[in-house]
């Protein structure tokens, strides 16, 4: 049954962010959605930064409070939104991040194949709009990019959009890390639109220049810090190798949406059938997985496994050059000789990759300055600050992860 009741949510960011009644607040209160709150904004961060256990619930509906200020500031300045178009980017923007698994990014990259988190958003989104009588038809069309209104998905995704603008804030805020703190009044403020593309007013150029600064720091600070690096990458093997037990016919103790996942082969073809065992699947289910595992036989799995939960983690080292094959192979040959395992068994405490920070990428629409006398110009060229040049640079670092010594 849909509500009638008027929802007001409190949010520490903002303040009060008000739900309209109707589809938006039966979305909110979907199984589907009520999942976020189980799922952590930015998966192991809490291990070097412990107030960020903040969740895609939280930042779901920040950016839905952020996306009502925007469509009330486009609308005041005389832009022509349709109250249908309105809803639908209100959904859009609420479910747009609906895709993401446990500890977001590391499910991607090991116990489902090659399927993205907008991938599964889009199948999210798409079994909603059957549930809901096609009412989300407009919000995935602006979601995907399709709809003939660009500044409408330039809101939901862009180089300056209403996703960016919240976790950019929210995760400054719960980290602690006031560089990241930007302004978001003043850059929603500034927002025009101008042939149904996005623009941003010419005297809110400056705002700009603070917004995409304080991503470069963030990234380098807080999402690409060395500690969370290695973090991630311990809990994509301790998957992995759960996944590899798993198909050889172990039982590994977990739940049962977990132990689906670790034992059938997931892929773009199969991910659709399994939506409904997915949305069983959170934070919870892989923690309690591997509090279990510790004491598992494998030593891989155990040795994996106590490492997050008791924050033991490997060494890491970041710098610009590759590192030689010589020294990975020198970490692993240690371990092999310590342990008595197997080289694929050690190949999991040793791990080497890259990390790259791009602040602006202009290439994929770029930031649009309009200026006083009507012209529209990007904002690097409109900017009288000559380090946000750089800001358009792909900076690419190597990491290597490895065990500690032993004392």
């Amino acid at each position: 049954m849909q509500s009638s009741k008027v929802t007001i949510i409190n949010d520490p960011i903002y303040g009060f962010i008000t739900i309209p009644n109707g589809v938006l607040f039966d979305l909110i209160q979907h199984k589907y959605f009520q999942r976020l709150r189980r799922i952590t904004q930015m998966g192991l961060s809490y291990l070097v930064y412990p107030g960020a256990h903040h969740t895609r619930f939280q930042h779901a509906i920040g950016c839905l409070g952020v996306m009502q200020k925007a469509l009330k500031v486009l609308v005041g300045k005389g832009v022509v939104i349709s109250e249908t178009e309105q809803e639908a980017v209100l959904i859009a923007i609420l479910l747009h991040d609906i895709g993401h698994g446990p500890f977001s990014h590391a499910m991607e990259h090991s116990i489902v194949d090659g399927v993205s988190h907008e991938d599964i958003s889009t199948l999210f989104m798409e079994a909603l709009n059957e549930e809901f009588n096609g009412s989300l038809t407009l919000a995935i069309q602006i979601f995907e990019g399709s709809y003939h209104r660009s500044f409408l998905n330039q809101l939901v995704s862009g180089q300056l959009d209403m996703d960016r603008t919240d976790y950019l804030k929210r995760d400054s805020f719960y980290t602690g890390m006031a560089e990241g703190n930007i302004n978001t009044e003043r850059i929603v403020a500034m927002l025009n639109v101008k042939d149904d593309h996005l623009v941003v007013e010419e005297k809110g150029v400056y705002t700009v220049e603070k917004f995409l600064v304080a991503r470069r720091l963030m990234y380098w600070q807080v999402y690409l810090h060395k500690t969370g690096i290695v973090a991630e990458q311990l809990l994509t093997r301790v998957l992995k190798r759960a996944k590899e037990l798993s198909r050889e016919g172990e039982i590994l103790p977990s739940s049962k949406a977990l132990q689906f996942f670790l034992q059938n082969q997931i892929d773009s073809d199969t991910i659709k059938k399994s939506l409904d065992i997915f949305a069983q699947l959170d934070d919870y289910d892989i923690i309690s997985a591997m509090k279990e595992w510790c004491s598992h036989k494998d030593f891989v799995l155990s040795e994996l496994s106590k490492s997050i939960i008791n924050r033991d983690l490997l060494k890491v080292k970041i710098r610009k050059k590759p590192f030689a094959p010589a020294k990975l192979e020198k970490h692993r040959s240690a371990l092999m000789k310590q342990y008595s395992i197997s080289q694929e068994e050690a190949n999991y405490f040793v791990i080497t990759g890259t990390i790259s920070n791009q602040a602006y990428n202009y290439k994929k629409g770029g930031i649009n300055i309009l200026m006083s006398n009507g012209k529209i110009v990007d904002v690097v060229k409109a900017s009288d600050q000559l380090s946000l040049k750089s800001l358009t640079k792909e900076v690419v670092k190597n990491y290597l992860c490895y065990p500690k010594p032993k004392r």
